[in-house]
């Protein structure tokens, strides 16, 4: 690299600018490149260096420094979800198709260790960062995390599939509140009024999304429903479809339709509702979300909202992707939904 360093005589290097800079080898980097994904005041002292000591870098050295990982580190928040686990295995496969390969990273819903792993990811020197679930869903932002994602980001890019408040993340989302509008107005064409929703956390953005829907479709229809029908204690497991809908009963509610906040969640529903004699669809309808390879093993087969892995796959890569190369792209985007209809639904039973 050409440029003298004051009277020593020594060449400057990129951790010479770096160093003095305070700042990482890596974000000199995408100055060098013309980046967009640094910081204003950082680049101004860097290039204010650059011009101090008539820093020019090589072709030689310039093609070291733009050396990348080629990996994106992918947190999930339990890839025992059958929902991770395919939404990784397609972004795997487009990741691919870039010449990239991903890692793993798996918090067991642990939200303390996210960090842990995030420095983990840093440490490993991968060029972007995918969070699916944890402290991205939730619809309050943990101010210490996000503190620390924005000193994170600004050397590695970073994508979440819900949102933290405060940070300059990419953000893609599945569009909770269209697939629940979608849900409602199919059972109720289908003339279901006493529908109950189980599952899920309120505290969890897209849950809270889809509670705010499914309550404005009932009031715009004028239908009033007991409390006992929207069961929100639990998570999103077996245990909670089987108690909620056990406690339904308990409270001598039947509804004719139910969702569920997801594919293990409607497993658990589905075992209730046969304990207490009541079959599916023809007493019972069941929507579930997700549509994973469950619906198709779960007898009768489910009902399910649709997401198009593939395409939310790609769609995660190509963002991060332009991150990467520092190319413009939307801070937020929104998958749209689809409902595969199978043989957990049917028109209400007339009295």
């Amino acid at each position: 690299m050409e440029g003298n360093k004051g009277n020593e005589g020594k060449p400057v290097t990129i951790y010479d600018i770096a160093k003095e800079a305070n700042v990482s080898a890596a974000t000199v980097s995408r100055v060098l490149t013309n980046s967009t994904n640094v910081r204003s005041d950082k680049k101004e002292r860097i290039l204010t260096l650059m011009e101090k000591y008539n820093y020019r870098p090589n072709a030689m050295a310039r093609g070291l420094v733009d050396t990348r990982s080629k990996t994106i580190g992918i947190m999930v928040a339990d890839i025992r979800n059958p929902f991770y686990s395919e939404a990784f295995v397609a972004c795997e496969a487009a990741a691919r198709n870039y010449g990239y390969t991903v890692l793993l990273c798996n918090s067991y819903c642990d939200k303390e260790q996210e960090k842990i792993l995030l420095e983990k990811l840093a440490e490993k020197r991968v060029d972007a960062v995918i969070q699916m679930g944890g402290r991205a869903d939730e619809n309050c932002t943990n101010r210490e995390y996000a503190e620390y994602v924005n000193r994170m980001i600004q050397n590695i890019p970073m994508l979440v599939t819900g949102k933290l408040d405060g940070t300059d993340c990419y953000r893609v989302q599945i569009d909770a509140a269209q697939s629940m509008g979608m849900v409602m107005d199919y059972l109720t064409g289908l003339g279901h009024k006493k529908i109950a929703f189980l599952g899920g956390l309120s505290s969890d953005m897209a849950s809270a999304q889809k509670e705010a829907v499914y309550r404005k479709k009932l009031d715009e229809l004028g239908i009033v429903l007991p409390l006992t029908l929207y069961r929100r204690e639990g998570n999103y497991d077996y245990q909670t479809g089987y108690g909620a809908m056990n406690a339904i009963f308990e409270a001598d509610e039947c509804p004719t339709a139910v969702i569920a906040i997801n594919e293990t969640t409607a497993s658990g529903v589905m075992a209730s509702v046969r304990e207490h004699g009541f079959t599916i669809p023809d007493d019972i309808s069941l929507v579930s979300y997700d549509n994973t390879f469950m619906t198709e093993v779960i007898m009768p087969r489910l009902t399910s909202v649709d997401y198009d892995y593939k395409e939310f796959g790609e769609r995660l890569i190509r963002t991060v992707m332009a991150a990467i190369e520092g190319k413009e792209v939307p801070k937020i985007q929104y998958i749209r939904t689809r409902l595969v209809v199978r043989e957990t639904t049917g028109r209400v039973r007339e009295e």
